[in-house]
């Protein structure tokens, strides 16, 4: 037998490395035991097990299950030759942590022993509820009888009628805190106990490629007596949801102001531990509430009489009715009990909260890390109108992606603003738009500026992530648009992104995280040093390449769909603000905006979803987020090696998706064959776009089916396996936190079962369907149809003359009358788009997915365009009916609209000559 040599670069995640070792371990020990303890196999089986041992220890030293103890105590069994004991620890151990048994279920159940003498609490209250089980996080370099003292005195503290349950790690150093804070996500509270070392005094080379962020820091020279402090404000960088607390000496005259403000609560030495105890249990229990919810649980138990709208209200009108009550069955009583329209008794209302909504919405901003967070219930379609109507008014020209939702374009209408379209690159290869390059923002800034009108810009769109996982350079882009224009207000369009502010990779390309960034950098002596060196060296003329701190201003707002990619019923979204001037500025008029989007009748089950989200979020959203990561991942690789996948089906790379010049570390792929796993932090720290790794982009070119069909016909139909979005010869498959290993095993296996049925019906063609087949194939990975950029607004309908904005908002109402239109079928579009006709569309033309206008009102039809539109595969295209053709503006109108302008124009002449003549 050859002994397997453990490569870090095999797995993407400590927890994929953790679980395959203790897995190896239990078949290995398995051997041993069933094996001659004599013979050269067992032999060959102990030294593996001494290597899985030697590596566990290095691992499960930031663990409090099964713990770098227990490990211990398996190499003892080993050394004793206890083989049948040895391998029944292991497996017991390896089940308990493979199902997380240890964290639900009563250990004494499990005949598990602690580590500090006796058996564990049972983590079960009176009534058989699970306790919450979590663990504290104690930095301090302390003696191993401290270490069992301290276990101790925290165990005899311990309620048995409390809901939460906590087992204590302990870490000697700096980085080692560091180190478990990324590894574990089972500690919700860290409590730092006066001054640790910096270094750790041992890190096995085998974890160092997943803790390159903690390797990166370097503070060796700072004194020991900064050092805690300091940790307390890295651990809110890396996991901010975690409470913190300080045990120090330090008199309460010489700690610094920050330092009180890093903590939760700071505690001395000579105090009861009991104190730091209690504030544990307080901390955890203020997170775990649910204030809404919790209103809404409990209205829901009160006997009333209703006499107010809805009969549905406490299922009354269901559960005696003779025909609907399967209805009521379907959904149990508990969703009819908490149905009500009642603003009062707790329940409070979303247009003017002021209780347990306002609480909710209140922890919903500290979890997402905002000033404001605003609950919205019909989804982030009506978030993206809400700020639109909010913070640009009519002929305010707003930068916006031309690719994003539809929601920012019918705002524009809305609003009345003049959108300025930027383009996206294209991918032609696999008929989709990847995101738009921050020079060509700046292009078109200082196209305006040069006009004169960067005053009338206001706003910069973009969609963060795309529907295909691009996700920005977030905060490059706003620092080098604040250096053009310094009172930007940036909107990101973050509906597929919610999830990121709960790891650190994904966090520092969000709006919320950038702007608290920014804002605080622009605020310290440095930066106004810095920005008075670099001006200094400016030449004559030559604008500076940093914000000036006296004038910029951080306005930034974030819209998520919570739904899409967290816990929440359908539609549940919210808005996050990061705006300095939200209350002297905006305030009035997001709330009017509010008021005029959002129902009188709001869903009080979304309401609810929403605040439980939260909760769920702050306790395992690094966990499961990291996870789903991990399960892309999985997939990933399996497609990429497995030899049957492979011949019809590659997985997009980061290369794939995004050309050369943005990528400046170099990252091109997150999986190789042959290299295994690249690490991805770099990338996501300095390239301009990255590929977000849950959205996982399946090329079929070479299947012969376009994604349509693929989607329907082979996942849906035979499988019900639901996806989002194809293109002509791709399908997007994505992980979220609800994934789980048995899902990617079930669709590992369905893509395996395509693969096999296409293999069966390409030997069963004969040589003309075959030809045909090939054909197929050539169109669907050759030839690609390209893709149309914006082209531009009709003269009639531009903003201004020599600004590449548009009236969007005349053009959409002069569509009212439908003598204005004529239907023109794609066909006779194109022969006269050929001839040399500019032909002006009066609608948007939206394909959906993904759900953005190839065509707005106003936008001069072009040649791309039509060549796109006679190429798509996609069935759903709003404002398009295939019977009639395109909505095209009439030469009648649009001749009007022209002489209306000249008019307007001329007049506007005399009228400034006449002020001139009277001013003379």
């Amino acid at each position: 037998m050859k002994t397997k040599k453990p490569q870090s670069s095999s797995y993407f995640s400590i927890g994929q490395l953790r679980l395959d070792h203790w897995n190896e371990l239990k078949n290995e020990c398995s051997f041993l035991a069933r094996g001659k303890p004599d013979s050269k196999l067992a032999k060959q089986h102990k030294a593996r097990i001494e290597e899985l041992l030697d590596h566990l220890k290095t691992v499960e030293r930031y663990y409090t299950f099964p713990g770098s103890g227990k490990v211990e105590k398996l190499r003892h069994m080993l050394t004793r030759d206890e083989h049948t004991a040895l391998a029944h620890n292991v497996a017991v151990t390896t089940r308990q942590l493979v199902g997380d048994a240890y964290r639900s279920h009563p250990l004494s159940a499990l005949e598990e022993e602690s580590e500090y003498g006796g058996v564990q609490e049972i983590r079960e209250l009176g009534n058989g509820t699970a306790k919450n089980y979590f663990e504290v996080l104690f930095v301090e370099d302390m003696t191993p009888i401290d270490e069992t003292a301290l276990h101790e005195k925290l165990q005899d503290l311990r309620d048995p009628n409390e809901q939460f349950v906590y087992d204590v790690l302990v870490q000697h150093s700096f980085q080692d805190a560091l180190i478990a804070l990324i590894f574990n996500h089972n500690i919700q509270a860290v409590v730092i106990r006066y001054a640790p070392p910096f270094l750790s005094e041992n890190i096995s080379p085998l974890i160092k490629p997943y803790i390159q962020n903690v390797l990166n820091i370097d503070l060796e020279e700072r004194s020991e007596a900064d050092l805690g402090p300091l940790l307390g404000e890295l651990v809110k960088q890396f996991r901010p949801e975690l409470d913190t607390y300080y045990v120090t000496d330090t008199s309460l005259n010489d700690l610094k102001d920050s330092t009180l403000q890093t903590f939760q609560r700071i505690y001395y030495r000579r105090e009861d531990l009991q104190e730091l105890h209690l504030g544990i249990i307080r901390g955890i229990r203020e997170r775990y509430a649910t204030p809404f919810f919790s209103a809404l649980k409990e209205y829901s138990q009160k006997p009333t009489g209703v006499f107010h709208a809805m009969p549905i209200s406490r299922g009354n009108s269901v559960f005696k009715s003779r025909w609907i009550k399967d209805f009521g069955d379907f959904y149990g009583r508990n969703m009819f009990l908490a149905e009500t329209s009642s603003t009062t008794g707790g329940l409070d209302s979303l247009l003017q909260p002021t209780g347990s909504l306002k609480k909710a919405q209140e922890m919903a901003s500290a979890a997402y890390g905002s000033q404001h967070t605003y609950f919205v219930t019909n989804g982030t379609s009506t978030a993206n109108k809400i700020v639109l109507q909010a913070l640009v008014e009519p002929e305010d020209l707003v930068l916006i992606d031309r690719d994003c939702h539809k929601s920012h374009h019918y705002g524009m209408v809305l609003a009345g603003s003049y959108p300025v379209y930027l383009d996206s690159y294209p991918i032609e290869k696999y008929s989709m738009y990847g995101a738009v390059p921050l020079a060509s923002i700046k292009e078109k800034l200082q196209l305006l500026k040069a006009a004169g009108q960067l005053h009338k810009v206001k706003m910069l769109l973009l969609t963060n992530c795309s529907f295909d996982g691009l996700v920005y350079n977030v905060e490059r882009v706003m620092e080098e648009i604040l250096a053009i224009k310094p009172d930007m207000i940036f909107l990101w369009d973050e509906a597929w992104f919610a999830y990121a502010g709960f790891t650190y990779v994904f966090k520092q390309r969000t709006g919320m995280y950038t702007a608290k960034k920014l804002y605080n950098k622009y605020r310290t002596e440095k930066y106004h040093l810095s920005y008075a060196e670099h001006v200094k060296k400016l030449g004559k003329g030559e604008d500076p390449k940093m914000p000036d701190p006296d004038k910029v201003r951080i306005r930034v707002y974030s819209t998520q769909s919570t739904h899409k990619t967290l816990s929440s019923f359908r539609q549940g979204s919210m808005i996050h603000i990061w705006d300095e001037d939200f209350r002297k500025k905006s305030e009035n008029t997001f709330l009017e905006a509010y008021m005029t989007h959002t129902s009188t009748s709001p869903n009080y089950q979304m309401l609810a979803s929403l605040d439980v989200g939260r909760r769920q979020v702050q306790f395992e959203g690094y966990e499961m987020v990291e996870k789903s990561i991990e399960m892309a991942m999985v997939l990933r690789a399996k497609v990429n090696d497995d030899p049957q996948l492979n011949k019809y089906f590659d997985v997009l790379t980061i290369k794939d998706f995004i050309p050369d010049q943005y990528r400046q570390s170099g990252l091109g792929e997150y999986y190789d064959k042959e290299k295994g796993w690249n690490r991805m932090e770099e990338a996501w720290e300095m390239d301009e776009f990255m590929l977000d790794p849950t959205k996982i982009t399946l090329f079929i070119g070479r299947t012969g089916v376009d994604g349509d069909t693929f989607k329907n016909k082979y996942l849906m139909d035979q499988f019900n396996i639901q996806i989002n979005k194809t293109s002509r010869n791709t399908v997007l498959l994505m992980t979220n936190i609800g994934t789980t290993r048995g899902s990617v095993a079930y669709l590992t296996n369905a893509l395996l079962t395509i693969a096999r049925q296409l293999d069966e019906e390409f030997e069963s063609l004969n040589n003309r369907e075959m030809e045909i087949a090939q054909g197929k194939i050539w169109s669907m990975t050759e030839d690609v149809p390209p893709l149309p950029d914006f082209s531009h607004f009709h003269d009639s309908f531009r903003a201004l003359p020599g600004v590449p904005g548009g009236n969007l908002r005349e053009a959409y109402f002069l569509a009212y009358d439908e003598e204005n239109f004529d239907y023109i079928s794609l066909p006779d579009c194109k022969k006269a788009v050929d001839e040399g006709q500019e032909l002006v569309a009066s609608s948007f033309v939206i394909p959906y997915p993904p759900g953005f206008p190839v065509l707005v009102p106003g936008q001069v039809v072009s040649p791309e365009i039509i060549d796109f539109m006679l190429a798509l595969d996609v069935k759903e295209i709003h404002g398009f009916r295939a019977d009639l053709g395109l909505r095209i503006f009439t030469k009648t109108i649009l001749n009007r609209k022209i002489k209306t302008i000249e008019i307007n124009a001329n007049g506007k002449k005399e009228t400034k000559k006449a002020i001139e003549v009277a001013e003379a």
